[in-house]
């Protein structure tokens, strides 16, 4: 049984990956992405140019047509307290979302952007 754990936490997001406990979402946010356009988008899979870059915003009316966006979410598992962030970086086409990429930050590359950390 815990091998079949320890591969669901590695193919399933929602699954700690020091655990294995089912994790639960205690943030979602949205963001625009204003640097990327139709036409112009460009992978990144570092997590300091999503702090750069997003721009948060209430509804997905307030992204302008051919921009992208950021849906973020914040996992945490009640068991041992490992946080993870899920970025979707999406484009809102005709009431649908034209998935892009999924990133998945473990190791606390954007504790600082989420949870607004303060250094020394």
């Amino acid at each position: 049984m815990g091998l079949i754990k320890k591969l669901k936490s590695k193919i399933l997001d929602k699954y700690c990956s020091k655990c294995q406990h089912e994790m639960n979402v205690t943030l979602q946010m949205l963001y625009a992405l204003p640097d990327m356009r139709v036409g112009h988008y460009v992978r990144h899979e570092d997590a300091d140019y999503y702090k750069k870059h997003l721009v948060a915003i209430q509804q997905k009316s307030q992204i302008p047509a051919g921009m992208y966006a950021c849906s973020l979410y914040v996992y945490q598992c009640p068991s041992c307290g490992h946080r993870a962030v899920k970025l979707v970086v999406f484009l809102p086409v005709r009431e649908e979302e034209k998935l892009e990429q999924g990133l998945y930050f473990e190791n606390g590359e954007m504790d600082d952007f989420v949870f607004g950390a303060q250094n020394g």
